[in-house]
């Protein structure tokens, strides 16, 4: 072959390599536009997932949807309702597969074949065991092609809570403690205000905007009494579900947690320990009560009734004793460790996860895919508890 020969398939093969990333970048695009809407819906559309759509005809945007509040339109019909043009051969980008079945809402299979959309591309398939694959097959057989798998790993991650709630149907638990560089998270007279700066509070109070529950235990309501709501500065936040794990119901009744003004429940969990006149007493105030078996509140059964009443996901703010019980029985998915420059120093003072502890190394709790970011001086880490048998 001539070197004008060579030059010529060289400038083809360069041209056609151009063309293929131009289409992979133009779909991570479009599905990264699909995620960021998506996200919009966090804190309101408990227990179903998050899910964006984006419609797209010769490369340019003509309308974009996403599930706003539980029992509303989902993304794919916002979207397709949003449309001030005919969206007829466009191509649909959704982070999630769309449904084939009639829940709160009719499929949206069956608005994107009426639609005429042309081309759906799918950035994972649902995990719900009954629904699972299904709606791509629908699609299919009316004609229409589809996509599956672009930005796949980031929206898994995105629907992290609504994954677990419907393959393992229960609700995705979080971690959440805050500690000095030492390892404290209170002093040894049990001072903790505060461990961390504003921002870092800042930040779970967002978290707490986001999740369907906050749980704490009885030493917490003790010490300091607090509201349990969500607080972000010039915004309306949603406070989530008060639980509070207190086997014996022994909780003052002027606690903040059973007299704030808040439309968000609280919830007791306790065991038939509980004092009959005080469990009147709360039944009177609206605090739902949960009896688990045993002495103690039973943390697996626990999570089994916050299941059925669709709770789907819980902040833990406990201290060291709930945080100790809640890792040994296995309930927590993901651990939020705030480190904060500091140092307290003390045997005595408390750390964030107290129990009897391990023996030896091999056998301690392992974070996996683990991230660290910053808040002020303050730093996150976050991990995902590593399933051991």
């Amino acid at each position: 072959m001539g070197l004008l020969g060579a030059q010529v398939n060289d400038r083809a093969l360069i041209s056609k390599y151009k063309r293929m990333v131009i289409v992979l970048s133009k779909n991570d695009f479009f599905m990264k536009k699909a995620i960021e809407l998506a996200k919009l819906g966090w804190g309101k559309t408990n227990p179903n997932p998050l899910v964006g759509a984006v419609i797209v005809k010769n490369d340019n945007v003509v309308s974009e949807g996403f599930h706003e509040v539980l029992g509303c339109a989902h993304a794919e019909v916002a979207a397709i309702n949003n449309a001030n043009s005919s969206v007829e051969g466009g191509t649909l980008y959704v982070n999630l597969e769309p449904c084939s079945h009639y829940g709160r809402t009719p499929p949206c299979t069956k608005a994107i074949i009426e639609a005429g959309i042309k081309k759906v591309v799918v950035a994972m398939i649902d995990p719900n065991p009954k629904v699972s694959g299904k709606g791509i097959e629908i699609l299919k057989d009316a004609g229409i092609e589809v996509e599956v798998g672009v930005l796949e790993e980031e929206a898994l991650k995105l629907n992290e809570i609504f994954i677990k709630y419907v393959v393992r149907k229960k609700p995705f638990v979080i971690m959440k403690t805050a500690m000095t560089l030492d390892g404290k998270i209170a002093s040894y007279k049990g001072d903790s205000k505060w461990i961390t700066g504003k921002e870092a509070r800042h930040h779970v109070h967002r978290v707490r905007d986001r999740v369907c529950a906050i749980m704490v235990g009885l030493n917490t309501i003790l010490k300091d009494n607090p509201l349990l709501t969500t607080r972000i500065d010039g915004e309306e936040g949603k406070d989530p579900i008060r639980i509070i794990v207190d086997s014996r119901g022994t909780i003052p009744e002027n606690s903040n947690v059973i007299n704030c003004d808040s439309k968000a429940p609280t919830i007791l969990a306790t065991t038939k320990l509980i004092d009959k006149e005080k469990e009147k007493y709360l039944h009177q105030k609206g605090i739902k009560i949960i009896k688990t078996e045993g002495e103690c509140v039973d943390l697996k059964q626990l999570m089994d009734e916050l299941y059925n009443m669709e709770i789907d996901s819980i902040l833990l703010e406990g201290g060291g004793s709930l945080n100790s019980s809640a890792i040994q029985c296995k309930i927590v998915d993901k651990v939020m460790m705030f480190i904060a420059p500091k140092i307290i120093g003390g045997k005595d003072a408390i750390t964030p996860v107290e129990g009897i502890g391990i023996e030896l190394m091999k056998n301690a709790v392992e974070l996996d895919n683990v991230e660290m970011s910053r808040f002020g001086k303050d730093f996150l880490i976050e991990g995902y508890i590593v399933d051991k048998p």
